[in-house]
């Protein structure tokens, strides 16, 4: 009898320790069967990452863009200035992601480029003799005809030589002085100081 009951413990504990190996088995293959929770936060980090690189190009792409693009029209109104009209339209190209390295080059370029524009502009030949005519010749804003302005421009004179600006701004009384001094200039190329004979006089510009 006792022998019978020590037989059925023994099984019972065999069939135990079987039913035990087998449920760590099931989940041992579950858990390698799963996802790797440190694969996926690798990748999510990384996806992340690039993301954010993007992100940061595109930002500093509009930033370059932006400066190019302001830099290039104040050289085009200080050049519109000098010429008497808005330069011609220059080609330009839409900056792309291989060009990203040379946008700050670019940017600089045109910096230099509109202070060039603009320190011509404010530098036309014989500023100091068209600021003494002016003082004996009128107000810039002068706009009692037939002669106008601070140089005292007639029509003709004006048709000739700020032909843009006559029919895009009216009589040279609304032009700015410089946007004047400059009609001037293109006037005394060809004809010297010969439309202003008194003042010019005066101004020892003969």
């Amino acid at each position: 009898m006792r022998r019978s009951i020590f037989a059925c413990g023994l099984l019972l504990a065999l069939a135990g320790l079987t039913t035990g190996a087998a449920a760590v088995g099931f989940g041992t293959a579950r858990a390698t069967a799963g996802t790797n929770p440190a694969t996926t936060t690798a990748t999510t980090t990384s996806a992340d990452t690039g993301e954010s690189a993007h992100q940061g190009g595109t930002r500093a792409m509009a930033y370059w863009t932006r400066q190019i693009r302001e830099s290039r029209a104040g050289a085009r109104r200080w050049l519109a200035v000098v010429h008497g009209g808005p330069p011609g339209p220059s080609a330009s190209r839409r900056p792309s992601a291989r060009s990203l390295a040379r946008l700050p080059h670019l940017a600089r370029l045109w910096r230099r480029r509109e202070h060039a524009a603009w320190w011509r502009a404010n530098h036309p030949p014989e500023l100091q003799g068209w600021t003494c005519i002016h003082r004996y010749e009128g107000s810039w804003t002068d706009s009692d005809g037939p002669y106008y302005g601070g140089l005292q421009m007639d029509l003709s004179f004006q048709a000739a030589y700020g032909s843009w600006l006559l029919r895009h701004r009216g009589t040279a009384d609304h032009w700015s002085p410089l946007e004047q001094i400059w009609t001037a200039v293109r006037a005394w190329r060809l004809r010297g100081f010969s439309p202003w004979p008194s003042t010019a006089h005066y101004c020892g510009m003969d």
